[in-house]
């Protein structure tokens, strides 16, 4: 087992940020902590990183205990924390020859393992950090991380406000160090890229609400989901949450998520419930649940 957590808590004053976390990550597992901010996933990594001592519980990194270990720890894992935080005013290659030489090795000792996403930035590479792109600068950070070549890889909100090919081509990115054997823990708030990795926590406010494979989270939902839009979205939001059969309403891009509490739900009454209402232009389909609709219903 790479990574085990056992009832991991962690309080700041009376505010609980975790409370009786657990779960294990398998060695060479892609596994992500889903959850919105504020859901506890970045107070997790700094205590799996040793930045940060649990209240209460256990957890082993790579065999490791995270209290006394946390030397070997350090030197065992890479982390990529939510907010960029490499040195702005050196070059893309003086950071990393600083993050290698720290680490007592260099970029040539490792390049196999950071030269497909290393290759990508080479050219900016007398480029201060602090001028970069923001896929860039992910793309750097991922480097620096990486340099030491770790067994375990934290990446804690590595997408956020990042434009969505960077998005795709970092997971691309992920999917290629994981076939190399590195074990990877990843948090996000997007919901999309849940489907993404191998297992999946759904996290929030402190607490694990479910774990499994994105897949089998899908299947064994088992209400039926409506997509449904009409010229007034807004008025249609608080027209669908005064239907009286209604279990949950809410946005889902273009569309209005809908369920109903009856099993025998009939389209047609609802039709005629928003047409009495006002709504024209009436579109209601199925629609298959994603690990988004899960979530809500949780």
């Amino acid at each position: 087992m790479s990574i085990q957590v056992q009832n991991i808590s962690k309080s700041y004053n009376k505010i609980k940020a975790v409370e009786a976390i657990s779960f294990e990550v398998n060695e060479g597992e892609l596994f992500g902590l889903i959850g919105p901010d504020g859901a506890g996933k970045t107070t997790i990594f700094r205590i799996l990183t040793t930045l940060l001592l649990a209240n209460e519980g256990l957890a082993t990194v790579a065999g490791y205990d995270v209290i006394r270990d946390y030397k070997t720890i350090r030197n065992l894992v890479g982390y990529m924390p939510g907010k960029f935080s490499l040195y702005q005013d050196l070059s893309v290659e003086e950071n990393l020859t600083f993050f290698a030489t720290i680490f007592g090795t260099t970029i040539e000792e490792n390049y196999d393992l950071i030269k497909d996403i290393y290759i990508q930035i080479q050219p900016f590479k007398t480029r201060r950090a602090g001028a970069l792109s923001g896929g860039m600068k992910q793309k750097l950070a991922l480097c620096c991380a990486l340099i030491h070549k770790p067994k375990v890889l934290f990446l804690d909100e590595p997408t956020t406000g990042v434009d969505p090919v960077s998005r795709k081509e970092f997971w691309e990115m992920l999917k290629r160090l994981q076939q190399k054997g590195i074990t990877i823990l990843v948090s996000t708030p997007y919901m999309d890229e849940a489907a993404l990795c191998d297992r999946i926590a759904l996290i929030q406010k402190g607490k694990i609400l479910k774990i499994d494979s994105p897949e089998n989270i899908i299947q064994k939902y088992d209400k039926i989901i409506y997509d449904i839009r009409t010229q007034n979205l807004h008025q249609l939001i608080l027209d669908l949450k005064n239907y009286p059969s209604r279990y949950s309403v809410y946005a889902f891009g273009e569309f209005i998520h809908y369920i109903d509490k009856n099993e025998d739900f009939n389209p047609i009454d609802l039709v005629a419930y928003l047409e009495k209402h006002n709504h024209s232009e009436i579109e209601i389909r199925g629609s298959k649940p994603t690990i988004e609709d899960v979530f809500m219903d949780l």
